[in-house]
C-alpha cells in the first residue's frame, strides 16, 4: 500500500515554498537550479501535487535559507490565495 501525505500538510508545504521562493526573488526556475531539480518539479510541489521526499525537503530548505520544520509549519501571515 503507498502512503501518501495529507492534503493539509501537502498544502502547507506548497504554500511555504511558493512564499519562501517569492520572498527571495527566485522563479521556480532558479529555485529549480539551486536544487538541482527540474522546474516542472518545482511547480507540481507548490501546486500540492507531489509527496516530497525527506531529502527533497532537505534541498529545498537549505536553497531557501530555512529549515525543515518551518517549510513545515503553517505561517499565521500566510495568504492561501496567492
Amino acid at each position: 500500500m503507498v502512503r501518501k501525505s495529507s492534503d493539509s500538510l501537502r498544502t502547507v508545504l506548497a504554500e511555504n515554498i511558493k512564499t519562501f521562493r517569492k520572498e527571495k526573488g527566485f522563479s521556480q526556475e532558479e529555485l529549480a537550479e539551486r536544487c538541482n531539480l527540474h522546474r516542472t518539479y518545482i511547480g507540481s510541489v507548490e501546486r500540492h501535487e507531489r509527496n516530497v521526499t525527506l531529502s527533497t525537503l532537505e534541498v529545498l530548505a537549505a536553497a531557501l535559507g530555512v529549515t525543515v520544520p518551518v517549510l513545515l509549519t503553517k505561517r499565521e501571515n500566510a495568504s492561501s490565495n496567492e
